[in-house]
C-alpha cells in the first residue's frame, strides 16, 4: 500500500507545522506529519497523512508565508492532484500519473449494473481513452501556469514548457516522486543529498 495524504510545499524560515492553520494538527496522536529535507531558500515540503488538509487551507498558507505555495493530494502513491496558488490569487492545478488519474476520474455510466464487468469492455476502454485525451489537452495550459507560478515564487527558472509537459505526461510508480520531480523541473533549488 502506498502513501495517501498531502504534500504541502511552501517557503518559510519556520517549520510548516508552526503555521497557525496547522496548529491543531501536531498534537493529534493519529496524525503522521514530517518534513522532507528543506530546499535552499527556505522551501519546505510537509508530508501529512490521514487527509487532514483541506484545499481552502492553501490560501491561509500563502498568507502566512507571504509566498506562493502548492499542495499535492496523493492517493495510494498512484495518482496526485496538485493545486498551486500565488500571492495574487492566481491558481493552477495538475494531475500526476495521468493514466491513473483518468481511471479515477472516469464515471461509471448509469446503465451499468456491475462495475467490475464494465472494466473489461470496449466501452470502458473507449471512455478511458476519451478521459485521458481530455486530461492531455489540459497539459500545455497547466505547464504554462506552473511555470508562471514558479516565477511568481521568485524562482529564476530556465525550464522549458515542453519539459514540464513531458513530466506531466510521465508515469512513475510513486506519484510523490513525480511531485518532487516537478518542483525540480520548475528549477526550485534541490534539497541537499544526505
Amino acid at each position: 500500500m502506498g502513501f495517501s495524504g498531502h504534500l504541502v510545499f511552501a517557503r518559510s524560515q519556520r517549520p510548516l507545522l508552526e503555521a497557525p492553520l496547522l496548529a491543531d494538527i501536531a498534537p493529534e496522536p493519529d496524525v503522521e506529519a514530517h518534513e522532507w529535507p528543506s530546499r535552499p531558500g527556505g522551501w519546505r515540503t510537509l508530508q501529512l497523512k490521514n487527509g487532514i488538509w483541506e484545499y481552502e487551507m492553501l490560501s491561509g498558507l500563502v498568507e502566512w508565508t507571504g509566498a506562493p505555495a502548492c499542495v499535492a493530494d496523493v492517493s495510494d502513491s498512484a495518482v496526485a492532484f496538485v493545486a498551486g496558488l500565488d500571492t495574487e490569487g492566481r491558481h493552477w492545478h495538475a494531475w500526476l500519473n495521468m493514466d491513473n488519474a483518468a481511471s479515477v476520474l472516469l464515471e461509471t455510466p448509469e446503465d451499468v449494473d456491475d462495475e467490475s464487468l464494465w472494466f473489461d469492455t470496449p466501452d470502458f476502454e473507449l471512455a478511458l481513452a476519451r478521459k485521458r485525451a481530455e486530461l492531455d489537452a489540459e497539459v500545455p495550459v497547466t505547464a504554462r501556469h506552473a511555470l508562471a507560478w514558479a516565477r511568481a515564487a521568485g524562482v529564476h527558472t530556465t525550464a522549458e514548457q515542453h519539459h514540464i509537459e513531458e513530466l506531466l505526461r510521465t508515469h512513475a510508480t510513486f506519484a510523490e516522486d513525480l511531485f518532487a520531480s516537478l518542483l525540480d523541473e520548475l528549477d526550485f533549488p534541490e534539497a541537499p543529498r544526505s
